[in-house]
């Protein structure tokens, strides 16, 4: 938006950035945080374009968009399973279960995109709304992690869907007018503030690899 692209052009920059990315990844031996991470912020940006090309440049809505993006994400998941028997990020340790993985978050990453715009705009929540509504549900997560027998693969998909409209909103919350209830930020810095906080989150946390590739 701020460079006058348009959305489809933005997503194919972002996805050409996504495929290196994930290339990298997948030939990476070990785990590696900063490139980890790095590929999580390139599904998340070319899952940002995509959402808002079908919400807006096809003209189907946030209802329409969030629509499609679920059915996108179930089938991903769906053929994961049916071709490698499991979804567990436990169990990616191999080319293949890694490309479903990067698929699958970046499909997941679209589907958070439009479900927070949804929940802002359409269901009248606005940003702070929808924030306290995907932070709940992401303590609901947490609690049903240390309390209850869920599956954790099923918390983990839930979980990390959820992180996405969270993520949204808040940044929409930062960049959108005051009249909007916004703080507008340019969007340069607003990405320059969460930057910064992603590096700062890497580079003090503990990275613990799980078994398989890394994840």
């Amino acid at each position: 938006m701020s460079m006058n692209l348009g959305y489809l052009m933005g997503t194919a920059i972002f996805a050409a950035v996504f495929v290196i990315a994930v290339a990298a990844q997948i030939r990476a031996n070990g785990f590696h945080p900063l490139l980890y991470w790095m590929t999580i912020i390139a599904t998340t940006t070319v899952g940002t374009t995509p959402a808002d090309f079908a919400d807006r440049s096809l003209g189907i809505g946030y209802t329409g968009g969030t629509t499609l993006l679920a059915l996108l994400l179930a089938s991903s998941l769906f053929i994961w399973h049916r071709t490698l028997g499991s979804v567990s990020v436990n169990d990616v340790s191999s080319p293949k279960a890694e490309g479903f993985y990067w698929l699958t978050i970046m499909f997941s990453q679209t589907l958070g995109t439009a479900l927070g715009d949804w929940t802002a705009d359409t269901a009248g929540l606005g940003y702070t709304g929808a924030a306290m509504v995907f932070g709940r549900m992401l303590a609901v997560m947490v609690v049903a992690y240390f309390r209850t027998n869920i599956s954790t693969t099923a918390l983990f998909w839930a979980a990390f869907i959820l992180t996405r409209p969270l993520g949204a909103v808040v940044g929409d919350f930062l960049d959108k007018p005051v009249s909007a209830g916004g703080l507008e930020l340019s969007r340069y810095s607003a990405s320059a503030v969460l930057i910064l906080f992603i590096l700062g989150c890497i580079f003090s946390f503990n990275h613990r690899a799980a078994k398989g590739s890394g994840h």
